[in-house]
């Protein structure tokens, strides 16, 4: 059901994908790391409620979540969101999304892809949504050239992610991680990642950010520094 931003302009169909697509990338299967988000993501969902509504807040129109997982967000999409394109690579965790949407507040269409090629039309969205995934994308980079194809101009990017600590020890310990036990076993996902530089450097302009310590056992530490916010498309 094609449906419009939330300006009240004509509905606008988010498409299919870019005119011209990059080259393909590797296809996302990682069994064992989906199975388990899965099976916890319920009880994430309700853990992190609150953070999910400071995420989604101000979020309408056409929105796209991108690596949407077994979708933990979905329940709290607010009412002025008219869809919602979840994209997910992972085909375990796309059907667990799948029957997820089925119970949303908002419609919600759960599509096939990748960050780095979304399966979206140029200004096709109003909001881009990423939680916990610019940490995991192969290439950071074109993941956010491909947000800010797919947002028209002005359209925000709502953020959730882990990053690089500001602390010198514990920088250096995520890199540690990150150079071959914490992707291996975090389904690709890397801890030392500074997503709000990359943000600012893809041409998205920073409007809202906190920046907290997530409380986590110590052997977790690695990922505690996380930043939540939104940014805009110029």
């Amino acid at each position: 059901m094609p449906v419009g931003p939330g300006d009240g302009s004509r509905p606008r169909d988010p498409g299919s994908g870019p005119s011209h697509p990059a080259a393909p990338l590797p296809p996302v299967h990682h069994p064992v790391f989906a199975r388990l988000l899965a099976w916890t993501g319920g009880a994430a969902a309700r853990g992190f409620a609150d953070l999910r509504r400071e995420l989604l807040a101000g979020a309408s129109g056409t929105a796209v979540e991108v690596g949407c997982g077994p979708g933990s967000n979905f329940p709290y999409y607010p009412a002025a969101v008219r869809q919602v394109v979840a994209v997910e690579p992972e085909p375990y965790l796309r059907r667990a999304a799948e029957r997820a949407a089925r119970a949303a507040p908002v419609p919600i269409g759960v599509r096939a892809g990748v960050a780095e090629a979304l399966p979206l039309a140029d200004g096709s969205a109003d909001v881009a949504v990423v939680s916990l995934v610019l940490c995991s994308v192969a290439d950071p980079g074109r993941a956010l050239a491909e947000l800010v194809r797919v947002l028209r101009p002005g359209g925000e990017v709502l953020f959730w992610e882990h990053v690089r600590a500001d602390e010198p020890g514990l920088a250096r310990r995520q890199a540690r991680a990150d150079r071959w036990l914490w992707p291996a076993l975090s389904g690709g996902c890397h801890c030392c990642r500074d997503t709000g530089a990359a943000m600012a450097d893809a041409g998205f302009t920073v409007t809202r950010l906190r920046a907290f310590r997530l409380s986590v056992p110590a052997p977790l530490a690695i990922i505690s520094p996380m930043i939540v916010g939104a940014a805009r498309r110029g």
